[in-house]
């Protein structure tokens, strides 16, 4: 088999042919699927073993007193030979990893042959193909979790001792000083507690994605960033823990957390910083250091790595066994999301070029893992559903309200966006009466009542809901709401208008469809108002139809959001894509006239930025360019479509020319960026006004839907999706 390895004296890697582990008793013969990375503490390992022997010894003055130890009691000569032989050896990589059951030795009954278990251990989760693994260092995967996602489990396992040593407290506020692997981790663990957490990193792109993670602000160590959000959240107590997840020379973070820790707080170091403690500061605070010793209780006493022997659970409820089971619980059920994480996933063949790829900085990675030979196929075919709409046999639909009559609307949310966006454009729309909008503040539903004129404001979604002249509900809540709202506006009856995105998963999509099956109800429209833009309809008359398969592309200059804002909170509310991509997928889709068929996506490391391509079934493809890192003052939106000799070009909903056979462009000068919410909401009110169809067949909207949650599936495998019942 091959297993990864290191020459400590001449910093050699290599992939080196090595002979299988055998199954001993007490543990379980393991094959790899995948392992991880650890970012910190294996780069480190690799970058010390390149350095000379001068520098070696500096960076490890631990082993340096062992050898002036070793001279002492045997002498120079026999001291360098054991030294020599010893860093002319070599030396395994890796401690975390998932994989399959392959044989199960004698005393091992939790698991079987065949079965997926993530393993810990840096002797025994190593870069390898095949690993024995002992009882206490490997738990069973939940159904359901992805072995790659598993793969994480005993770093997870390392930063959740690391937070149990914190002793944190619902309502608490946390500082996290270094955003790597175990920080960004740490962050996570402790918002899905409860808790509140500053970040403080000198890297911008550890600091954003550490806020689209749930982290309450983040900056800077070095800026007065960090300290002011402190301030602002502990009334300028300071924070109640801070967890040093930094590695380096720097003694930055020690005198980081004596500064902004509120009296009595607790320091917790979880990584390998420098700790020359000030002592008036922390004397004068009385802070408690507490240290994070690795995996939790277990690490390191043979007797229960080696042998198997647990500790009661009485006596030691978190051992780093039940931490590791507990890690992937966790991530199995959402608390924590590792995908974000994933820089480059690699096949194992390419390590030793991936590790140097890492420490010559070609390769900015919070997370790498290795993918082994024989679990690369079943990543190539990914599927994500795309839901049969269905009704319930004899359900009649939704009536309509009447010619004459006006509509009668009420809005859940009156945010940014239904304020700006869509209020001015119904508030003087003839026809329309808007009845009632709710909100979850009492003052907000006031406030919305006050500026467009609602004639009641509540907080009460049960009375709208059962409200029956009410004609048609406006969801326009935070994304996680958007579900089950429209789900619960469904079975009520109403005509419903969400905006984007629709679901955030398979299993809310398919819930939204259940409503419309029971309720017969399928008055159903998503805010994808692109297709409705009068600049992109007229150009899109002068394109005309097309014979051949098109090339489409789409440009987004999405740009950074601020921190703090709640479209970073990954965790809850799904990434910018998923909240936002459905407008992009939906107007390709428009413009090719058919649903994709499958979807490819790709992202480079260290941003947001996605490349998203999409093939229809006639062959044509739309590639999405969705990007963060553009320049400000550049267009956000800018199109081409290219087909029988035709190109047609949209320049942010301002201008527009076809080229062909004949050339148009639109006016040089337009009246106003007009990106069709007028028109939509035109088209929505009339279809529940008449009772006709909807704007947008239902069939499309959950297609768009898919495809966009297909996004998140192929950047995890790594290869294209199918949709499966897509036409």
């Amino acid at each position: 088999m091959k297993q990864v390895v290191q020459n400590y004296r001449s910093g050699e890697l290599a992939l080196l042919d090595v002979p299988a582990p055998g199954c001993k008793p007490g543990g379980v013969l393991v094959r790899s699927a995948y392992s991880l990375i650890s970012t910190g503490t294996e780069l480190m390992k690799v970058s010390e073993a390149g350095m000379s022997m001068l520098g070696k010894a500096r960076s490890r003055p631990d082993q340096v007193a062992k050898v002036v130890q070793s001279v002492a009691a045997n002498g120079v000569p026999a001291t360098y030979r054991k030294v020599m032989g010893k860093l002319d050896s070599y030396t395994p990589l890796g401690y975390s990893l998932c994989g399959v059951v392959e044989q199960v030795g004698a005393g091992i009954d939790d698991v079987a042959v065949g079965d997926l278990v993530a393993c810990a251990g840096n002797e025994h989760a190593l870069h390898a193909e095949l690993n024995w693994v002992p009882k206490n260092l490997y738990a069973r995967v939940p159904e359901g979790l992805a072995p790659r996602h598993a793969a994480f489990g005993t770093v997870g396992s390392i930063a959740l001792q690391g937070v149990r040593q914190g002793e944190s407290r619902l309502g608490e506020v946390a500082l996290v000083v270094g955003l790597g692997l175990i920080g960004q981790l740490v962050a996570q663990l402790l918002t899905a507690s409860g808790v509140r957490v500053v970040g403080a990193d000198p890297d911008p792109a550890r600091c954003e994605l550490a806020a689209r993670l749930g982290a309450v602000a983040c900056g800077d160590p070095a800026s007065a960033a960090v300290e002011s959000a402190v301030a602002e959240l502990t009334d300028g107590r300071g924070v109640d823990q801070v967890y040093l997840a930094a590695g380096g020379s720097s003694n930055q973070p020690v005198e980081l957390a004596a500064r902004l820790s509120r009296d009595r707080g607790r320091v917790v170091d979880i990584g390998k910083c420098r700790l020359d403690l000030p002592w008036n500061a922390y004397y004068e605070k009385e802070l408690d250091v507490r240290f994070s010793r690795s995996y939790g209780p277990g690490r390191y006493d043979p007797e229960y790595e080696l042998e198997g022997r647990d500790y009661p659970i009485g006596h030691v409820r978190w051992t780093e066994r039940r931490n590791l089971a507990c890690f992937l619980d966790l991530v199995a059920r959402g608390g924590v999301d590792v995908e974000p994480l994933v820089s480059h996933v690699a096949d194992f063949a390419d390590a030793v070029e991936t590790y140097r790829r890492l420490e010559e900085g070609d390769l900015k990675a919070v997370a790498v893992l290795f993918r082994y030979p024989g679990h690369a196929a079943e990543a190539e075919a990914p599927v994500v559903s795309v839901p049969a709409v269905r009704r319930a046999a004899g359900a009649t639909a939704v009536p309509s309200r009447g010619v004459g009559a006006p509509v009668r609307l009420a809005f859940v949310g009156a945010g940014n966006y239904a304020s700006s966006m869509l209020l001015p454009h119904l508030a003087r729309r003839d026809g329309v009466e808007l009845s009632t909008v709710v909100t979850t503040t009492a003052l907000s539903a006031a406030n919305a009542q006050r500026k467009f004129g609602f004639a009641e404001a509540t907080t009460d979604l049960d009375a709208v809901l059962g409200d029956k002249s009410i004609d048609a509900v406006f969801v326009v809540t935070r994304h996680s709401s958007h579900a089950e709202l429209t789900r619960q506006a469904l079975l009520a009856g109403k005509a419903v208008f969400v905006e984007k995105p629709l679901a955030l998963t398979e299993d809310e999509l398919a819930g939204v469809l259940a409503a419309v099956e029971e309720s017969g109800n399928d008055r159903l429209q998503v805010g994808f108002n692109r297709r409705f833009a009068p600049l992109l309809r007229e150009a899109g008359k002068r394109f005309g139809a097309r014979t051949g398969p098109a090339s489409l592309r789409y440009l987004v200059n999405a740009g950074r959001l601020d921190h703090g804002s709640w479209y970073l909170r990954e965790a809850t509310e799904g990434s910018r894509f998923a909240g936002e991509g459905g407008h992009f997928i939906d107007t390709a889709s428009w413009l090719l006239g058919a649903d994709p068929v499958s979807v490819y996506a790709v992202a480079p490391s260290g941003n947001e930025d996605l490349q998203v391509v999409l093939r229809y079934p006639d062959g044509s493809v739309a590639t999405i360019s969705y990007v963060t890192t553009g320049a400000p003052g550049f267009p956000k939106e800018t199109l081409d479509l290219v087909a029988d000799g035709k190109v047609l070009r949209l320049d942010d909903f301002v201008r527009a020319s076809v080229h062909g056979r004949e050339r148009w462009v639109s006016s040089r000068l337009p009246k106003a960026r007009d990106k069709g919410q007028s028109a939509e909401l035109a088209a929505f009110v009339r279809a529940v006004r008449t009772g006709g169809p909807m704007p947008v067949p239902l069939r499309s909207l959950v297609a768009t839907t898919a495809a966009t949650l297909a996004v998140r599936a192929g950047l995890a495998a790594g290869v294209p999706v199918t949709l499966a019942g897509a036409r």
